[in-house]
């Protein structure tokens, strides 16, 4: 067994150790509840945190619009899930099949926004990037969608606009709120600005687990195959890429569109814990795309095993010093700038290099 292939395995390992460490945990209540409803959404951080080094560390591009991505996924898959609530009675055929529609209509959005914005360079694309993050959340705002007999009504102005039939019915009025119920399973109104309810909730720890084992495969072998040595080859000299042949377009929207569907993926996680799905700052909006890229910066850019160290701490961190009040975001930020400089400080390096060659010595 290679270096890389038992460095795989550790990985893996490692999130099937703490999978069961927590399981016993929760079984045997030995962790609060409040830590209990973190589990699910720190496997979609996690997810999310992997797929952006994708494109960040491996790729070495700077994306900010990753919550676009996972808004996309997000939302296609709880629209399907509430329209075929009632048509698929199998609740896992459902999901699953929602799963896959979210990762499909992200990559879609991969190829299409990839293809024109993956032209520019460095702080040029963060910005375009994050420009489509904040584009699909808006148009998910103003988006009233509602179905009668006749199918499908798509509207951006009000609900009046929609022109439905009398029998129709209005679950979402934008922000006004609710104003409406169904009188008949098969009328539905699923979007409008205040978003998505209803949403058959079927995320688990168990589910969100092996998505992170599937997005580790998908990524970790990505890494080590030809693809991945092309992609590594652009990030390194796109010049000398080129110049030995590679497709440096078709690489790059290769990484660009896997990153985006695990993004979906990451979405459809989160759209089926939640009761009610919304699009605001914080959930898709530019904060999130920050929030993500700030887990790939602190666990190591290129380092797919630092990404999930850093975005467990992260997300439980300020969970874990509630109790500490107004100080809890000051000691959050202060750890967060003792782990940047330990991580890339020249004189943290420095020290750890000597540490680790003086142990090798020693060992010799």
């Amino acid at each position: 067994m290679n270096k890389t292939k038992r460095s795989n395995l550790i990985t893996y390992a490692i999130v099937i150790v703490a999978f069961v460490v927590m399981q016993t945990l929760s079984s045997t209540g030995s962790i609060s509840s409040l830590l209990t409803g973190l589990l699910v959404p720190l496997c979609t951080y996690i997810i999310l945190a992997v797929s952006l080094n994708l494109v960040v560390g491996i790729l070495g591009e700077l994306s900010l619009g990753h919550a676009g991505f996972m808004c996309v996924g997000a939302f296609s898959s709880a629209f399907f899930s509430k329209c075929m609530r009632d048509v698929i009675e199998n609740s896992i055929v459902r999901f699953l099949l929602a799963l896959l529609i979210g990762v499909i209509v992200a990559a879609i959005f991969g190829v299409i926004i990839g293809i024109p914005v993956l032209r520019l360079k460095g702080d040029y694309l963060a910005i375009v990037t994050l420009a489509f993050g904040e584009i699909i959340k808006n148009l998910v705002n103003v988006l009233y969608i509602g179905k009668d007999s006749k199918g499908f009504h798509f509207a951006t102005k009000d609900v009046m606009a929609l022109d439905m039939d009398p029998d129709g019915t209005v679950i979402l009025n934008g922000p006004q709120g609710i104003t409406g119920t169904p009188k008949d399973s098969t009328f539905l109104i699923i979007s409008g600005a205040m978003g998505i309810t209803g949403t058959p909730r079927q995320s688990t720890f168990t589910i969100g687990v092996i998505l992170i084992l599937v997005t580790l495969f998908v990524v970790l072998n990505l890494i080590n195959s030809r693809d991945g040595r092309a992609i590594m080859a652009i990030r390194d000299n796109v010049i000398a890429a080129e110049s030995i042949g590679i497709n440096v377009t078709k690489y790059k929207l290769m990484a660009f569109t896997i990153s985006a569907a695990m993004a979906g993926a990451a979405g459809v996680l989160y759209a089926h814990n939640l009761s009610t799905l919304t699009a605001n700052t914080n959930n898709f909006g530019y904060n999130m795309s920050i929030t993500i890229l700030v887990f790939v910066v602190l666990g190591g850019i290129g380092n797919i095993r630092g990404s999930i160290i850093a975005a467990v701490i992260l997300t439980l961190l300020p969970e874990l010093l509630r109790g500490l009040s107004d100080y809890r975001m000051l000691i959050y930020a202060i750890v967060l700038i003792i782990m940047m400089l330990f991580n890339w400080a020249p004189k943290a390096i420095e020290w750890r290099e000597k540490y680790l060659h003086f142990g090798k010595k020693k060992e010799a």
